[in-house]
């Protein structure tokens, strides 16, 4: 019973702070706009995550599937096959030339082959996508922690944000895909750096070479096509300053179910 009270209670929590997000973004471009309605958004944006953090857990883990639950069509997400030619060059080749840069507030700034990636312990997860459009899908998802892999790099302590930059191009203004997490995201135990999907070579359309997995967020923070991994101390930097693409187009940095 004190299980279902949870559920609910967290369900109120997150239905509540959903609702009052709808009616902001609801009113007028011009209210949404102002910097004072932008500062609420953000001030709205921690309260959310820290009251479901507070809800669920530090570690809480998203729910693990059985094979039979596995989708016989795992649904694609964003970018199904980048129009960009470098990428297009890296794909035709298999892949054996694509190297995972990653720098920024390190120790020991690497990059990684397609096989080094491959050598790594690996774990395999069937978890539920959740999309921000409304479906869901199960599948099978294998790769490194994060954590792991970072961990042969050795983060300093300074290092507060992970970004995530990408191969696929989302404009004719040369924006590419870009994610950012916390460190404290980076070191959840489903967050992995996936190469496979059900088994099999991740294809194309599902962010080939390799791509974020989130136990615990919605589908547009898991970013496909990774090519270069940065730690830095602020994602304010980048793009327009809000985390990712979709988080300059107004979608919630924080993106926790």
């Amino acid at each position: 019973m004190s299980e279902i009270i949870s559920v609910r209670r967290r369900r109120l929590v997150l239905g509540l702070g959903a609702g009052a997000g709808s009616l902001l973004l609801g009113g007028c471009d011009r209210l949404s706009s102002l910097p004072q309605t932008q500062s609420v958004l953000l001030s709205a944006q921690w309260l959310t995550r820290g009251a479901q953090r507070a809800l669920v857990g530090r570690d809480s883990l998203a729910p693990e599937y059985t094979r039979a639950d596995i989708a016989p069509v795992f649904r694609a997400n964003g970018t199904l096959d980048p129009d960009n030619p470098q990428y297009q060059a890296l794909a035709a080749n298999g892949f054996k030339d694509w190297r995972l840069k990653v720098d920024g507030l390190l120790e020991s700034p690497k990059e990684f082959s397609l096989d080094d990636i491959r050598s790594m312990p690996a774990q395999t997860q069937i978890t539920r996508h959740d999309c921000v459009e409304g479906w869901s899908c199960i599948g099978q998802w294998t790769g490194p922690r994060l954590r792991d892999v970072l961990a042969r790099v050795v983060p300093k302590p300074q290092a507060r944000y992970v970004m995530f930059f990408c191969a696929d191009p989302m404009d004719h203004h040369g924006d590419y895909y870009y994610e950012s997490i916390d460190m404290r995201t980076a070191a959840h135990p489903q967050t992995l750096l996936a190469y496979a999907l059900n088994g099999e070579r991740l294809p194309i359309k599902y962010g080939a070479p390799l791509r974020l997995r989130l136990g615990r967020q919605l589908g547009y923070k898991m970013a496909k096509y990774v090519m270069h991994i940065r730690l830095v101390s602020s994602y304010r930097p980048f793009g327009q300053g809000r985390g990712g693409y979709w988080e300059d187009q107004g979608y919630s940095w924080y993106a926790g179910i």
